[in-house]
């Protein structure tokens, strides 16, 4: 089990370039990047709208277990979802990826809200 103040490097790339943070293993990435400045897309923070969705660009791990709704499918994929997935390794996550995410659950046949 991790210790809850373990913290990770974050690696963020944003439409508009890259953002390094750093996140608690017990804080949410999406609010770790809120309070370093980095504003991200979120509406439900539950883990079900898929508008914070991310997508992992190297190798790690995301703790996705706050999410309401989260397949094998979306980690095998490398989605993830910010507004409640802690980071448990360092990550390089491509952000904004909300309208990839919702096609592929769509091609999955999985929820796939506003899409």
């Amino acid at each position: 089990m991790r210790h809850p103040e373990e913290t990770f490097v974050v690696q963020l790339l944003l439409p508009d370039g890259e953002r390094t943070i750093t996140a608690r293993a017990d804080e949410h990435i999406w609010e770790a990047a809120f309070a370093q400045g980095v504003r991200l897309p979120a509406l439900c923070h539950q883990g079900w709208c898929l508008t914070c969705a991310a997508h992992l660009e190297a190798p790690g791990e995301v703790d996705q277990s706050d999410s309401a709704t989260y397949y094998p499918e979306d980690r095998a994929a490398g989605f993830v979802l910010l507004c409640t997935g802690r980071a448990a390794s360092p990550l390089k996550l491509r952000t904004h990826q909300a309208i990839a995410m919702r096609k592929y659950r769509k091609q999955k046949k999985l929820p796939a809200p506003y899409s």
